[in-house]
């Protein structure tokens, strides 16, 4: 069997805490434009550390690509007393599981206003800032989690939103229209 060499960051480091590089033009290490840190939303937060225009395309969501019938054997949203995975649907049968592989995509959180959205371009999942975003600004995007179920009062509860926006519809459920 082969051994996995432990990564040479540590531990602050791969938690975002310095921007991690990445390849841009001409194979030139450029900056994620933000860093992660704590939210007071949720968790861990995405945080713009330099301005971020309108149309940037920010990160890909990575992760393992499992199935349907996997995400659903590996996370039982009726055993957790709150939702929480880092799962993204790209289909109905792919599934993006970041936290097997994923990158620091899973930490952007919901806002029922956000400020990014997730786009998918040939069964990938990039997000891409939809307004102006300044620095020391979370990154937002919309869930917008979607059940094969009626909602209920009980189920709105189990996928909490805390946002606290003007508009907050209190759960990163899509609701009906």
């Amino acid at each position: 069997m082969a051994r996995r060499r432990k990564d040479s960051r540590t531990r602050s480091q791969s938690l975002g805490r310095k921007p991690r590089r990445r390849k841009g033009p001409g194979g030139v290490a450029v900056p994620r434009p933000f860093s992660v840190r704590n939210s007071t939303i949720q968790g861990k937060g995405a945080f713009a550390w330099r301005w971020i225009p309108a149309g940037t395309r920010i990160i890909e969501y990575t992760g393992e690509r499992i199935t349907e019938d996997e995400s659903d054997s590996r996370y039982d949203d009726d055993s957790m007393e709150r939702h929480h995975t880092f799962l993204f649907s790209v289909d109905d049968e792919i599934v993006i599981d970041a936290g097997v592989g994923g990158n620091e995509a899973r930490f952007i959180n919901h806002s029922c206003d956000p400020n990014c959205e997730a786009i998918d371009e040939r069964g990938r999942i990039f997000i891409e800032a939809i307004r102006d975003i300044a620095p020391g600004e979370e990154l937002f995007y919309d869930y917008g989690y979607e059940l094969d179920e009626p909602l209920t009062p009980s189920l709105v509860r189990q996928y909490p939103c805390y946002c606290g926006t003007a508009n907050c519809r209190g759960t990163i459920l899509a609701l009906p229209e």
